[in-house]
């Protein structure tokens, strides 16, 4: 069975040491290249979907949290409080959203700007129990792909189908398999905000949002402020798990006492939207590690591109390529230690896209022999035209090793 703790030790992607502590992994060169390309692209999306970007802070004072109601609803999962005076204590947070709210409520806002889209990938903690830590799938660093959307009761139809159609791109391009949709409900026994009408509502809306799509339905599984969509996805040891959500919240801008100023002149609250694309950094390599064993597509591959002279005469074109290589904005080095043999395997073992190989031949003609992932091999082209080959399935994002006809 494939397992993402023993291929990202396998491939250097990660580690996790125990001194660091349990449930906080270190990202090691190849494993952070890959997630350096994912949050590139993420962002990019979300820039051209009109998201506006911000960096807030890890924690905060506890007064926020005791007003946004984590403290009251959430403590046990959230580290105990830092306090550095009588009058001082600090928080880290479980979640964004209450950084965001104050991101809204930093000037007086207008109908004008809504829907207004914050994201930011984040930091968050959790105090997850050591039994239930995992690699990356349970951890208690997260990095989270998060946003809020403040948007009017009429826009949130529109909103949330938006955010379901952005998640179906990022989907295709990372190469995830979602098992299926959710709508997370209250179940009984729990803990929840608001009142009866507000829950009537947010139900009403994602239901609306989710015509013509198959969905579960989960009691239970609402977020203690507002019911939810999750997109599911299965790993291979058959476990599942949410990799997408959308959330309705109609308490935060309640308890943050977030307002805008209507058409009308009049102050209205807006509803808060919380969304991931692609959930947190670390779920989200566990699953895409194993649903690919590893091979990666080539643009989001730790090294894209290796270029294993014959022998030390072709060293310096080598050296040479793998300087235009990353000129072009590729990943690429060279390996010259060993038998080609060896380097050739050990290129495939390491899941390495493209394989480019000069001996004599091709050092004196400037061209590039190169192999494929998948063990398919290309006539010898130029350095240039090798490059290209490679730089527009990158520019693609496409699954496959060959540019598109």
């Amino acid at each position: 069975m494939i397992d993402h703790r023993r291929l990202g030790r396998k491939l250097e992607l990660f580690v996790s040491d125990p001194l660091a502590g349990s449930g906080l992994p270190i990202w090691l060169p190849a494993g952070a290249a890959a997630r350096h390309a994912v949050e590139e692209y993420v962002r990019d999306l979300e820039r051209r979907a009109g998201y506006r970007h911000v960096y807030s802070p890890p924690l905060g004072k506890r007064e926020l949290f005791e007003l946004s109601g984590h403290l009251g609803y959430f403590a046990d999962d959230m580290f105990p409080p830092m306090r550095l005076g009588a009058d001082d204590e600090f928080v880290l947070r479980p979640a964004l959203c209450p950084h965001h709210a104050l991101v809204f409520r930093a000037r007086g806002r207008s109908y004008r700007e809504l829907p207004l889209r914050i994201a930011e990938l984040g930091g968050m903690y959790r105090a997850e129990r050591s039994g239930v830590l995992g690699g990356l799938t349970r951890v208690r660093a997260i990095s989270l792909n998060d946003a809020h959307n403040f948007c009017a009761l009429d826009q949130v139809g529109d909103e949330v189908r938006e955010i379901l159609r952005l998640i179906r791109e990022a989907h295709a391009a990372l190469g995830v398999r979602p098992a299926g949709f959710r709508l997370s409900l209250r179940g009984p026994g729990e803990k929840y905000v608001g009142d009866d009408a507000q829950w009537a509502r947010a139900e009403e809306l994602l239901r609306a949002a989710l015509d013509g799509v198959d969905y579960t339905e989960g009691p239970g599984e609402a977020a203690f402020y507002g019911p939810k969509i999750d997109i599911q996805i299965v790993d291979a040891a058959g476990r599942e798990s949410t990799i997408s959500t959308i959330q309705l919240d109609f308490d935060k801008p309640e308890r943050l006492d977030l307002s805008y100023v209507d058409s009308d002149g009049a102050r209205r609250r807006p509803v808060m939207v919380h969304r991931s694309l692609v959930g947190s950094m670390e779920r989200l390599f566990a699953y895409l590690i194993e649903v690919h064993a590893g091979a990666f597509p080539a643009w989001y591959a730790p090294v894209q591109l290796v270029v294993l002279p014959v022998d030390d005469g072709q060293l310096g074109p080598a050296v040479e390529l793998v300087r235009r290589a990353e000129a072009a904005g590729l990943r690429a080095e060279v390996d010259s230690a060993g038998s080609l043999g060896a380097r050739i395997r050990n290129a495939a073992g390491r899941k390495i896209p493209y394989v480019g190989v000069i001996g004599p031949r091709e050092a004196a003609e400037g061209s590039l022999s190169l192999r494929l992932r998948d063990g398919r091999s290309l006539a010898p082209m130029s350095v240039a035209d090798a490059l290209g080959l490679v730089g527009a399935v990158v520019a693609a994002r496409s699954a496959d090793l060959l540019p598109a006809d």
